[in-house]
């Protein structure tokens, strides 16, 4: 009892100190596992681990193959969650750079790793090639803490996130299929006798010492392929329509998709050893591509679920290795081995994957800095190493501490320097001019439109989704988002975000959302509208928070009804501005929003500090078509209406 509390309480507060420092969450977990487990043996009064998830084949707290059983069930669950969030449609959209990296980017990482495992380390073809399996992926839980709180452009944050989500799964797919290769070609004398009787059994029927391939083995290695497929494709299939069929009840909607993965995996496995991997991550695919109306629901639930069972998981993996595990890679080998893969094969991958693609130098060396391995590497290392050492497949006891170190070393080097070597290469952002928009009205659209056409990133956030749509028809960037959630915590690509409109028609949202997101993007500048009682009351204003003075959200709304269009005036002295500025504010059908200088830089009128009005200045405002010719003969320009 004491144990598994310990470990889940140790797995929740290693999540902690992941969120509370903005590192990846492995970091923490791998270090706790490795202090309670093999490294505890310096320092416990007795020389035993703390915690010994296996002490023989009868006792232990997971005795005999209950621990692998428990991996595979939880790597499952992990690998399903993967597949959810690998959508086909993104792959196509977002083409270009992020494509050939998840590609080309791969099948470089695959036989680049595996060649260099082969001649630098001495490990046999197989072994070799899927452990470059293995690394190839990346993952968004180790890119996303990395990159929070560096200040990139849109386009190197775009590249890296992406990177992260779309090649977990791939990378997962490999590793599984490799595996399955290794594992149908050994022969089944060896898997009884050990790897004792590797040589003997080898000669018996065949193979040699590396495990020559059989016609035997292409078979069940395709009989691997096609069951998985199939059992994958038939869960989705079953969960998909029980959903839009409302055969299973709401409240039972994600501990039933729980149930039917396990049992996908299970039944997968009993048909096709080492397939029920394959199966879950090709549900996952399913469902995550299909218009299932609980999608979100169901992500939600199983991201709570894949954070416990990781942090359960990674504790107990890391427990598992022992000092004779570790000493195994402690040689000159291993550094050589990590070198090749950090500063020759991944950067190679990203300059023939950025080839034509507009990004400079820098921007590719920085990607190719940043390629931290992650949560799923660890994990199905764990799993497959520690199977084919009881397969007794020569080589296979590298797998696991290799993969651990590498993953150890990439996100310790990537965490503690990626900031430096942002500033060396140029790549950061000399100021984050990028603007959330919190609120999808009509006005909201509006105001995103013009600071867009004004050459200004513009982010527009709102739970509400029919708004959501029609922003993106228009060309801006929109997220569905809820702001009480985190949901737009961990989005590197809004890293050059650094001003905060919040413009719903609820000042409790408003305040919230400025709040919550002020410190984080909103570093220049937080803005609301003002409240009806504000309006009436000015000594209520917070002055530097107001977007602006004279109209609250209603008006807004009614203005931007009769007249849904931003003018622009042109002044050209001081005494000009402050006429056409009085003017528009004497109308009531016409919101003063902007001030813009000839250099195209915008500024809310109602918070500029003293400024120089030089020839062609404009002031921008939302509404009503007005005349002043009166005071100047100046050219009008009409920003184009929207229509929806």
């Amino acid at each position: 009892m004491l144990e598994l509390a310990g470990i889940i309480i140790l797995g929740i507060f290693a999540q902690w100190i992941a969120w509370k420092f903005k590192i990846p969450a492995i970091l923490p977990l791998i270090l706790i596992g490795l202090a309670v487990g093999p490294l505890s043996t310096f320092y416990s009064e007795d020389g035993t681990q703390w915690i010994q998830p296996i002490w023989n084949t009868e006792k232990g707290f997971f005795p005999g193959e209950s621990l692998f059983y428990f991996v595979s069930l939880a790597i499952g669950i992990i690998l399903f969650e993967g597949g959810l969030t690998l959508k086909m449609g993104e792959i196509k959209k977002v083409g270009g750079v992020i494509g050939k990296l998840i590609s080309l980017g791969s099948i470089v990482t695959f036989f680049g790793a595996g060649v260099a495992a082969h001649y630098f380390f001495g490990l046999d073809w197989q072994i070799s090639f899927l452990f470059s399996g293995l690394i190839i992926v990346t993952g968004p839980t180790v890119i996303t803490p990395i990159l929070r709180n560096i200040p990139l452009r849109k386009d190197i944050s775009a590249v890296l996130k992406w990177e992260g989500i779309l090649i977990d799964p791939i990378g997962a797919l490999v590793a599984v299929l490799v595996f399955g290769f290794i594992s149908v070609n050994v022969p089944v004398e060896v898997i009884d006798a050990g790897a004792g009787a590797i040589d003997a059994a080898g000669a018996a029927d065949g193979h040699d010492a590396g495990g020559s391939y059989t016609k035997h083995a292409l078979l069940e290695f395709g009989k691997i392929i096609v069951i998985g497929f199939a059992f994958g494709l038939a869960g989705g299939f079953a969960m998909y329509h029980a959903v839009k069929r409302k055969v299973i009840p709401h409240y039972l909607l994600n501990v039933a998709s729980l149930s039917l993965v396990l049992l996908i995996f299970v039944l997968s496995d009993l048909f096709a050893h080492e397939s029920g991997l394959l199966a879950v991550v090709v549900m996952g695919m399913y469902l995550g591509n299909s218009d299932l109306p609980n999608l979100k629901e169901l992500l939600y639930f199983k991201e709570s679920l894949s954070v416990l069972l990781i942090s359960i998981l990674f504790i107990l993996l890391s427990a598992n290795i022992s000092i004779d595990d570790l000493l195994l890679i402690y040689n000159w080998k291993t550094a050589v081995l990590f070198a090749i893969i950090i500063f020759v094969v991944r950067p190679i991958g990203v300059f023939l994957s950025t080839t034509n693609s507009g990004l400079s130098i820098n921007e590719k060396l920085f990607i190719s800095w940043v390629g931290p391995r992650g949560i799923v590497a660890a994990g199905i290392a764990s799993l497959f190493g520690t199977k084919l050492v009881e397969m007794g497949v020569p080589g296979a006891e590298y797998i696991t501490p290799l993969v651990f170190g590498l993953v150890l070393v990439t996100v310790l080097l990537n965490a503690t320097t990626a900031r430096l070597v942002a500033s060396l290469l140029g790549v950061f952002l000399k100021k984050s001019e990028g603007i959330m928009i919190v609120g999808g009205s009509r006005v909201s659209r509006l105001i995103a439109a013009y600071l867009q056409k004004n050459n200004r990133h513009v982010v527009l956030v709102d739970s509400n989704r029919s708004n959501i749509e029609k922003a993106k028809e228009l060309g801006i960037d929109a997220i569905n988002a809820n702001i009480y959630n985190d949901d737009l915590s961990d989005n590197i690509e809004l890293s050059d975000v650094g001003y905060l409109l919040a413009m719903t028609g609820s000042d409790e949202i408003n305040r919230q959302a400025i709040n919550r997101f002020g410190k984080r993007f909103g570093e220049n500048g937080t803005f609301r509208l003002i409240t009806s009682v504000e309006l009436k009351d000015k000594t209520r204003i917070n002055k530097g928070e107001i977007f602006c003075k004279t109209h609250d959200y209603i008006r807004f709304v009614e203005v931007a009804q009769e007249f849904p269009s931003i003018q622009e005036i042109e002044v050209h002295s001081q005494e000009m501005f402050d006429k056409i500025l009085g003017l528009i504010n004497e109308n009531k059908d016409a919101i003063p929003l902007f001030f813009k200088n000839p250099e195209g830089e915008v500024q809310l009128i109602d918070n500029l500090q003293e400024i120089e009005i030089e020839n062609d200045s404009i002031i921008a405002y939302l509404g009503k078509p007005m005349d002043f010719e009166d005071i100047v003969i100046a050219k009008m320009d009409e920003v184009p209406a929207l229509e929806n």
